[in-house]
């Protein structure tokens, strides 16, 4: 828990940097990967973030669907989660405010189509007015190998 708190408080302070450097209007999307995505959507208050970027929520850990974690979608603010469909910390249910994308034949990688995911991104992004539009094509992302 301990951790938990101090990545926690790094997010709000990064975001209050980056808001302090950031032109007026632009908009601030939190967001991360698995528990990363957990401390987006927490700290998605204490930001001001414009919106949340969610890849892997872990809905529960796995096997334990009773440990619930999906209070923590709610932000207040859009929020685009992306999971695999077979990934085993689970779906969300449809949450109010919550754009929920399933990537087939993805686990909680998501390395099946790592340049789908982005496309999504920058759809979802475009779609509120959040991604310029110099921004036109993503450069290929590689698919390495998994670290171990």
């Amino acid at each position: 828990a301990v951790a938990g708190a101090a990545v926690a408080g790094a997010a709000v302070a990064g975001a209050a940097v980056a808001g302090a450097v950031l032109p007026a209007g632009v908009p601030v999307i939190v967001g991360g990967r698995s528990s990363g995505a957990r401390v987006a959507c927490r700290t998605a208050a204490d930001t001001g973030a414009t919106g949340v970027l969610a890849l892997a929520f872990p809905t529960h850990p796995p096997g334990r669907p009773e440990r619930s974690r999906v209070p923590e979608l709610s932000t207040g603010v859009p929020t685009l989660v992306i999971n695999g469909d077979r990934d085993p910390f689970g779906l969300p249910p449809p949450v109010p405010g919550v754009e929920l994308v399933v990537r087939p034949g993805d686990r909680h990688d998501l390395r099946v189509d790592p340049k789908g995911v982005a496309d999504t991104v920058v759809t979802w992004l475009r779609g509120r007015g959040w991604l310029p539009s110099v921004v036109t094509t993503l450069p290929p992302v590689s698919s390495a190998p998994p670290r171990r």
